[in-house]
């Protein structure tokens, strides 16, 4: 099984270290993990996180690089805001990822999860509108800064509101829009198994959005468990294999040097 998508320690939200992870994975069936830190930028934000180090995350990759255990890849999940493209550009152009995840962690200069002012208000749908019209937003303005967009619904997990599913029909023409302008970019999802144990009761993107990438002719889709500890690690991913088979995706994708592989589920399976 491959995760692409986990975090350790050097994330300011992840728990397990690199060598944790790589001990752990034959247990977890896990024969390949990309390691995807969070890079956002916090500058005249409300928050108390700080920027990773990009040098020191390589050089604890190159610890690793090599190891019997397990295959690794540097990757990154960065989160895209409009107005940070050319730093973003700038960084992307200094290291060599094998995969790079676009999110949206910050929406409007607010860090959702710890900033509940993005929220006050505002009506959910109206919370929500605001967060797809920013993904939209990066969707358009970044190119190679990115290989796929990350839990493409994160807006769910926040905002306190008693509805926290999503549904693709109140929401069917921006999100048409962000899945079509991905495709023509030759961009991807990934569906990210973390939604489970957050306890929205789907992954993220959630079915009916995963339904209709794949009508509107998506292909490239990544999973991953969005781990930040090592009992996180793969979880749920058959899940989603077995989900991605009755849409009607014989394949997932991988990157290695930001190039798509396509590999057949039923042999992963």
């Amino acid at each position: 099984m491959k995760d692409f998508h986990v975090h350790t320690n050097l994330s300011h939200d992840g728990i397990s270290s690199m060598q944790e992870y790589i001990n752990i994975s034959k247990e977890k069936n896990i024969d390949e993990i990309t390691f995807t830190e969070h890079y956002d930028i916090y500058d005249n934000i409300n928050t108390n996180l700080k920027t990773i180090n990009l040098d020191n995350y390589y050089q604890e990759y190159l610890k690793y690089k090599d190891n019997n255990h397990v295959k690794i890849n540097f990757g990154i999940e960065i989160g895209l805001q409009p107005h940070i493209f050319n730093m973003i550009n700038s960084i992307v152009n200094k290291h060599d990822f094998d995969f790079i995840i676009g999110s949206s962690h910050i929406t409007c200069k607010k860090d959702m999860s710890v900033d509940k002012s993005f929220f006050i208000g505002l009506t959910r749908r109206e919370a929500y509108l605001k967060y797809f019209n920013e993904v939209l937003e990066n969707i358009i303005l970044y190119n190679n800064e990115f290989d796929v967009y990350g839990h493409l619904d994160y807006v769910v997990r926040y905002g306190g509101y008693s509805e926290k599913s999503l549904d693709y029909i109140e929401f069917k023409d921006i999100i048409d829009e962000i899945l079509i302008t991905l495709i023509n970019k030759n961009k991807g999802i990934e569906v990210n198994t973390s939604g489970i144990r957050y306890g929205l009761g789907t992954f993220h993107p959630n079915i009916d959005i995963i339904k209709r990438y794949k009508e509107l002719g998506g292909k490239i889709i990544t999973i991953g468990s969005d781990a930040h500890k090592t009992s996180d690690l793969g979880r749920d991913l058959i899940l989603v294999l077995d989900m991605l088979e009755i849409i009607g995706f014989d394949s997932i994708t991988i990157f290695h040097n930001r190039k798509p592989e396509f590999l057949k589920i039923k042999d992963i399976k």
